[in-house]
């Protein structure tokens, strides 16, 4: 671990961090002494709610890298969020944003799987990496319902990322929200200083050594460092009011002043939308039927018996709801079958944004998909196992030759079964 720390303290310090400020202090406590600053506290990787719930073995006896039960994926969100984060292992007490959104990847294209739960217990992270994560499970939750399930924590990235699921379900104790940034600077020149150390910066570029720790902050320097954090939180709000719609719109957002909400409260200020047990959304979720979905989108929520069409004249509730639901399951059909077609296979980025940013038909995204390069992604990351465990394994170090050789089979066999899986569909 000792030779990990200047990676834990590139990551905290002078950069933008969507986490709530309790851990934020936890993570400083953790290296103390080792970077400058005060304390002593150890933390530890946090315990899923739902570990012991669903199988990652499917019924028709492939493996996948979620569990699953009654065809409800559950994908873990848990602890402190990182990006690129494959050099930590799950006693560090991190998750990765790239192992969160393989899980919601292998889900969405899985077809034994019907709905995703996101089970989040997370003070939030790194800014970097979060709206990927959130755009994703809005792309995704176009074609399979995506439900956020908060126990018992949600907070800044982790919020922005539950915030991107049609439906945020808590529990009475759950904590939501700290819809902010923070950015920490250490100034060791004090400590430097009583030790007669004196460091010397030579540098070109008039912003080059900004925000060293050598030095105290200027005023020029933290404002600039502050309009950094404001650009950050301008999107950060953008991008909760894009997944919560009305519910909670970007003004609202920026009104929770970053505060947290508990339970039933956080319901009543539009963050969440109900209140309920895990086991009940999962019953919810296995026997959710497409009729009547679009009622939990981002979109306007209408309760009069009455509504207006397009062209003026009213209509009753009942009929918007089913045009409404038979439009939706048509459009869930032409958005899977562009991702679960033979030209998806090796380019599912770029069939996500044909299927859910384009009107394109079918054989029209089929046509686009045949003629791009395939992504690099399956190598990249299966170059990166090679190094180690992923985060959230749970198995003891071995050898770095056994390790690379036992990643690099089961990323073979991962890549076989999804193309099996793809030319079935």
């Amino acid at each position: 671990m000792a030779g990990q720390l200047h990676h834990l303290a590139d990551r905290l310090l002078n950069t933008p961090l969507l986490i709530h400020p309790a851990k934020a202090e936890v993570l400083l406590a953790v290296l103390s002494g080792r970077i400058g600053v005060d304390g002593d506290l150890d933390i530890g990787p946090g315990i899923g709610a739902t570990r012991f719930v669903g199988s990652a073995r499917r019924e028709s006896g492939r493996s996948a890298l979620t569990r699953a039960t009654n065809g409800v994926a559950i994908v873990p969100i848990l602890d402190t969020l990182v990006n690129r984060g494959a050099w930590l292992d799950s006693r560090s007490g991190l998750t990765s944003y790239e192992g969160i959104g393989a899980q919601i990847r292998d889900a969405a294209s899985d077809p034994e799987v019907h709905a995703i739960v996101l089970d989040i217990s997370s003070p939030g992270g790194e800014a970097a990496g979060m709206s990927g994560v959130a755009d994703l499970i809005r792309a995704v939750r176009q074609t399979k319902p995506v439900v956020a399930f908060v126990n018992d924590m949600a907070a800044s990235a982790a919020y922005g990322i539950a915030s991107a699921a049609e439906e945020i379900i808590v529990s009475p104790t759950s904590i939501l929200g700290s819809i902010g940034v923070v950015m920490i600077h250490a100034d060791r020149s004090g400590e430097l200083a009583a030790q007669g150390i004196r460091p010397t910066l030579i540098f070109a570029g008039t912003h080059k050594v900004d925000g060293n720790p050598f030095e105290p902050l200027s005023d020029a320097v933290r404002s600039d460092l502050q309009a950094s954090v404001d650009a950050h939180y301008d999107q950060f709000v953008s991008l909760v009011a894009a997944g919560r719609g009305d519910r909670l719109t970007r003004d609202a957002a920026r009104a929770t002043e970053a505060r947290t909400f508990i339970g039933g409260d956080s319901v009543a200020r539009g963050l969440a939308d109900r209140m309920a047990s895990f086991d009940e959304a999962l019953t919810g979720l296995s026997r959710q039927q497409s009729v009547g979905r679009a009622n939990r989108t981002g979109g306007n929520h209408m309760s009069s018996e009455t509504a207006s069409a397009a062209d003026g004249t009213s209509i009753s509730v009942a009929d918007r709801d089913a045009a409404v639901s038979a439009a939706r399951t048509e459009e869930r059909a032409r958005v899977r079958g562009i991702v679960t077609s033979d030209a998806a296979e090796g380019r599912m980025a770029q069939a996500l944004v044909l299927a859910t940013q384009t009107s394109l038909t079918v054989a029209e995204a089929e046509k686009l998909l045949a003629a791009s390069p395939k992504e690099a992604g399956i190598d990249a990351l299966a170059a990166r196992a090679s190094g180690g465990p992923e985060i959230g394994s749970s198995r003891d170090p071995a050898p770095a030759d056994a390790a690379a050789e036992r990643a690099v089979a089961g990323w073979k066999k991962a890549i076989a079964v999804a193309n099996q899986r793809f030319h079935t569909a």
